[in-house]
């Protein structure tokens, strides 16, 4: 079935506290979508986000964001007063994310609400602790942990607390007791205000699309709580780190710093990390993209402590044997492989015999006409996900603005833009005439914004994960607009079937 869907992260959304929530305006958004005959939401990782602000770099892979939980719900129970936290300052553009203001406002209102809700001792949030223990204890101690020395890493914690021994544990574990308690209370807060919302998403037949990074921050609970899993020295530091080689794109490649999983010794316990990992997402999303799928078959190792990414080599991954084995203890789930960069034969194989449908990314078409590229439109499967651009491009119009004459000359050639219409508009429409079983658009994109609006570049720090939607934005006419370019093209959802008496 043809479907299309809107990629839009929550800390994108409008609101009147600095940071999109998970609150009124993304009940909005939803309803959006159904009007617009989208099929699916797809949102950026959930996790809480470290140093650089990327929900790439988690301090855990299954926590939630603290900043996405929604203050006016919190006052509508009564956790909050509304003199508490509207007249504080939440930044003065509307239009981006001030994180550091968010550190330094969010959290003060949170420890109110969460003192409030542990006062109630609400047996949901006792069920709740219970049930997400096996992640959420480590996660509330590292966290705990974190505040007590000032925020630096872990692995430059006393060795006690950084080789977690029985007895420095103990006596922490007794010390911080009340931070501990707040950091599961917010997580509470957090997934009860999550699954009240997929609820209402799922209800309005709006999938949700969620993103797996393949990778963990150095610098999070699922390391310090599992370092045998992890390529580490007897310190705790990385032996090697992760990256990509270098390209036409960056002469120095790209050093993302992440500890790379020790894979034999995944094995040995048949990947019970990765099976917890994965199970949990499908907790959280209808369908789940899994980052760096090529990593899988062979990964980029960087020796740690180096500057660039050039003297990094490749390195076995553990193949199609992982999901076999996913397959067989979770059931067959709804996964899309993003299978971008440098490619190899076996990388092609590994995406044929997982069966998962790849990615096909507009922008990337145009850069050569001599060679047939696997990204212009009239080549693609229908098994295939295509994006104009995803949250590491650049907009459309902003694309139009960067690329080189050649590549804008083709582009217009091959999809036929025009001013008139809106470069935007006839990318977007070549996606969605695409034979793509499922064509996904960036919000930015649907505003015809140019790069300003940019969500990330990669292998940058600064101005980036920042951009917010003004408050209107995603209005009728717009949803009438998207619903007559899905009726088109055919990508409508096809409406449930009920059955006869």
């Amino acid at each position: 079935m043809r479907k299309a869907g809107i990629l839009m992260p929550v800390s994108s959304l409008p609101s009147p506290y600095g940071i999109g929530t998970l609150g009124a305006q993304a009940r909005k958004f939803a309803d959006f979508l159904a009007a617009g005959g989208q099929s699916c939401w797809q949102v950026l990782p959930l996790g809480p986000t470290s140093y650089g602000d990327s929900p790439y770099q988690s301090f855990s892979s299954f926590a939630g964001n603290p900043y996405f939980i929604d203050l006016d719900l919190l006052a509508e129970e009564g956790l909050l007063e509304p003199g508490e936290y509207q007249d504080l300052n939440w930044g003065g553009d509307p239009e981006r994310v001030d994180y550091g203001l968010m550190y330094v406002t969010r959290y003060p209102v949170l420890r109110k609400a969460c003192g409030r809700l542990l006062a109630q001792e609400r047996p949901d949030f006792a069920v709740f602790c219970q049930e997400q223990g096996e992640w959420l204890e480590d996660y509330a101690f590292f966290m705990a942990l974190k505040g007590k020395y000032g925020g630096i890493p872990w692995h430059q914690w006393p060795e006690g607390m950084r080789l977690r021994r029985k007895e420095a544990m103990d006596r922490a574990g007794k010390e911080l007791a009340e931070d501990i308690a707040f950091w599961k209370a917010v997580q509470y807060l957090f997934f009860r205000q999550w699954q009240e919302l997929k609820g209402y998403i799922n209800q309005k037949g709006i999938s949700v699309l969620g993103d797996l990074p393949i990778y963990v921050a150095l610098d999070s609970a699922d390391v310090w709580a599992n370092r045998p899993l992890f390529q580490l020295d007897e310190d705790g530091l990385p032996t090697e780190v992760a990256g990509c080689p270098p390209d036409a794109f960056t002469a120095d490649g790209q050093l993302w710093g992440n500890p790379l999983f020790d894979w034999e010794r995944m094995k040995e316990d048949g990947y019970a990390w990765w099976l917890q990992r994965i199970s949990f997402q499908f907790q959280l999303y209808d369908t789940l993209r899994i980052d760096h799928f090529r990593g899988f078959d062979s990964y980029y190792a960087i020796p740690y402590g180096d500057k660039t990414a050039r003297n990094g080599r490749w390195k076995p991954g553990p193949g199609i044997a992982f999901f076999k084995t996913v397959n067989k203890a979770l059931g067959k789930k709804d996964i899309i492989a993003e299978d971008l960069g440098f490619l190899t034969p076996s990388v092609h194989k590994l995406l044929k015999d997982s069966g998962y449908p790849g990615m096909r990314v507009l922008e990337f078409a145009f850069g050569s006409r001599d060679v047939e590229s696997d990204y212009l439109p009239h080549r693609y499967p229908a098994h295939c996900v295509v994006y104009a651009g995803t949250h590491d491009n650049d907009t459309i119009q902003g694309w139009m603005a960067s690329a080189s004459k050649k590549e804008v000359s083709y582009a217009k050639a091959y999809l036929r833009l025009s001013k008139r219409e809106g470069y935007h508009w006839g990318m977007m429409r070549s996606a969605w005439a695409s034979p793509a079983d499922l064509a996904i658009m960036q919000f930015q994109d649907l505003l015809g914004l140019g790069g300003q609006a940019r969500m990330n570049t990669p292998s940058t720090l600064g101005n980036n994960w920042q951009w917010r939607a003004l408050p209107g934005t995603y209005d009728e006419k717009l949803s009438k607009h998207l619903r007559r370019e899905m009726e088109v093209y055919q990508r409508l959802p096809h409406p449930p079937k009920t059955k006869r008496k």
